[in-house]
């Protein structure tokens, strides 16, 4: 449903929001979200153009997120690396189903809202206060996955 580089803008996302009193480097947001840290750095500045994280120079410096974590959606950070995409028009091309979407699709797309609608109404700070979540950690975000 989302592409690897919104899963990772996400990652990213949630790792800065358990420490939100340091900068973290792309080194350890890369560790502990186990994304490649070439990807990571393109989604960092695909998030920061977005205005979700801001970066400092320097010693001490590394990544931070720019905005509160109950200001911040999962449709926020999706929309600033990979938006996700509605179907407009027929995928085919059919010239009978004119400007709208034949059942398939329309139902399809209603699919794609759905998710589009509960990834809006969901802010980072929820995922963070998810029972079962590990308090702050210096360790990868999702114990047992791997790459």
């Amino acid at each position: 449903m989302i592409s690897r580089t919104a899963e990772y803008a996400l990652r990213a996302v949630v790792c800065l929001g358990t420490q939100r009193d340091q900068p973290l480097t792309t080194q350890t947001i890369a560790a502990r979200t186990q994304v490649p840290a070439g990807y990571l750095s393109k989604v960092l500045q695909g998030l920061g153009r977005a205005g979700l994280v801001e970066s400092q120079r320097g010693m001490g410096g590394g990544f931070s997120l720019a905005r509160s974590l109950d200001e911040i959606t999962i449709l926020d950070v999706i929309n600033a690396v990979d938006p996700i995409k509605r179907i407009e028009r027929c995928p085919l091309g059919l010239v009978e189903h004119g400007v709208q979407l034949c059942p398939l699709h329309k139902r399809l797309d209603d699919a794609i809202a759905l998710t589009e609608s509960l990834f809006e109404g969901t802010k980072i700070a929820e995922l963070l206060e998810e029972p079962g979540r590990r308090a702050r950690s210096t360790g990868p975000i999702c114990p047992g996955h791997r790459r």
